[in-house]
């Protein structure tokens, strides 16, 4: 087994041990005043048709944006949640989108959406994507998304599957309003004056990340 699995695997043991209780501190269902709530940076990546999927084109729907890699393992975990988050919630204007951070892109993760019978869209992250959301140095990081773009919440890490269910729910019961939606374009279009930088970012929506200097 390689150096790499070694390590995934017993974050896993550890992450398991403790996923409903270890860490409520930062575990816990916490979704974002709506005054307090940052627009999440918008991207257009590739799915595995080779269709373009832009995050804006999901104003409307609460989303579960999901970076996640076939290597692992608390990934392996929360998978099978979202697939029946996907199947529960699709009709009242829910999605979850995976951004799989796997180096060798499709060549893995082709096999491992069909293995698992993800249904939900998955794309592959590219440099930029993975800098607008801070780096995404830890995985899974998740960010959950309200209807008008902006984002509610984020965990970095596993956590339990009743706080990802308590968030979802509690945002699918807030209309859309297209007044109240993010204006913040693509990537490669945000000026660097206006946005937070990408560390910033995650530091101003998790509590336990230090802030940029």
């Amino acid at each position: 087994m390689s150096t790499r699995n070694v390590v995934a695997w017993l974050g896993l043991a550890g992450l398991l041990l403790c996923v409903d209780g270890c860490g409520s501190r930062w575990n816990e269902a916490h979704v974002r005043e709506e005054k307090a709530r940052k627009g999440a940076p918008d991207f257009v990546l590739k799915d595995a048709s080779g269709a373009d999927v832009k995050l804006s084109d999901y104003r409307g729907k609460v989303v579960l944006l999901n970076f996640w890699a076939t290597w692992c393992g608390p990934c392996k975990v929360e998978i099978p949640w979202f697939i029946s988050f996907e199947k529960e919630y699709k009709d009242r204007n829910f999605a979850v989108l995976g951004v799989s951070m796997d180096e060798d892109g499709w060549k893995s993760v082709r096999q491992y959406v069909a293995d698992k019978k993800i249904n939900y869209r998955v794309v592959i992250a590219n440099e930029e994507v993975s800098t607008l959301y801070g780096g995404v140095d830890s995985l899974p990081t998740t960010f959950i998304i309200d209807r008008n773009g902006k984002v509610a919440s984020v965990h970095i890490g596993l956590v339990s599957k009743v706080t990802y269910q308590d968030e979802i729910t509690k945002l699918l019961e807030n209309p859309y309003d297209p007044s109240k939606t993010d204006t913040t374009k693509t990537g490669a279009s945000i000026p660097a004056t206006s946005s937070p930088s990408p560390r910033g970012l995650l530091a101003e929506l998790h509590p336990r990340l230090p802030s940029a200097k």
